[in-house]
């Protein structure tokens, strides 16, 4: 399992001891963010903050994010531009695209043709900086994109492959009702679970978003299981919202222990 940690996850740590955590828990890479209550990288330059990541054998396998990015404007553009270029300097692999999500630009029809309007003009970008950007499905009923199908469909509409990726994130994908799967698509795969019996799939918010353990109601696993049958090998990676991950006093031993229930389980439904 090519584990890897999202700093969601862990967000009270700092940018070193978040590296240290994901070395010690072994994972291939981070993903890192500029939506936390501190600056990316703890301000330091991305080139610093690159060299410090591979001084510990990490990979950056993400740097999230621009939002929303499926209402093009100059904005949007200049959001794209600076975070590629960031990406870049850090020696970052992908960027992360996360649709407009507040119950806006749900029309059929609509929210296709502002997908295809982003991609297209993201597109030349991405090819003249050879990078790739994960686009994030969100599996809310207020999401301007929860199908996996219509990101598919726009990227090979744009000849985007090659550039843009999905990220299969597994409470997303339960909250949309499942659906096909796109290995050969998928950049990223994003895990978490919900543990809370008492809630409906429409109830389930990013703040009941916690580690995996056999208490879980998304199928992780299954989830898991049916990308790595497809051909997926890329990172799986954490990305926890809750409250009560955020706070937790230990967390490479909680995190340390679902890795190992997930991996356990995975060789379970492989045999």
């Amino acid at each position: 399992m090519n584990f890897a940690l999202n700093h969601m996850t862990t967000p009270n740590l700092g940018y070193v001891e978040f590296l240290d955590l994901a070395s010690r828990l072994g994972c291939v890479g981070v993903e890192v963010r500029n939506d936390l209550d501190q600056p990316l990288f703890d301000g330091m330059a991305p080139v610093e903050a690159g060299r410090i990541a591979a001084g510990k054998g990490l990979r950056l396998v993400g740097l999230s994010q621009v939002y929303p990015f499926n209402s093009w404007d100059q904005t949007r553009n200049e959001a794209v531009a600076a975070l590629i270029a960031t990406a870049k300097a850090a020696g970052a692999e992908t960027i992360s695209l996360i649709p407009r999500n507040d119950g806006t630009g749900l029309g059929n029809g609509e929210r296709q043709a502002n997908l295809r309007v982003a991609l297209k003009a993201f597109l030349p970008m991405l090819q003249d900086a050879g990078m790739i950007a994960l686009v994030e499905p969100l599996g809310f009923l207020r999401s301007s994109l929860r199908l996996k199908k219509e990101l598919a469909d726009t990227i090979d509409a744009v000849g985007g492959r090659g550039h843009f990726k999905i990220v299969h994130d597994t409470f997303h994908h339960a909250l949309a009702g499942g659906g096909p799967i796109y290995p050969e698509l998928t950049g990223i795969v994003h895990i978490s679970a919900v543990i809370d019996p008492a809630l409906s799939l429409e109830q389930m918010e990013d703040e009941h978003r916690v580690l995996i353990d056999d208490r879980d109601r998304l199928d992780n696993v299954g989830q898991i299981a049916a990308l790595l049958a497809g051909g997926y090998d890329g990172p799986v990676s954490y990305e926890c919202f809750s409250p009560q991950t955020h706070a937790l006093a230990d967390p490479y031993s909680g995190i340390k222990r679902s890795f190992d229930y997930i991996s356990s389980q995975i060789q379970v439904v492989a045999a």
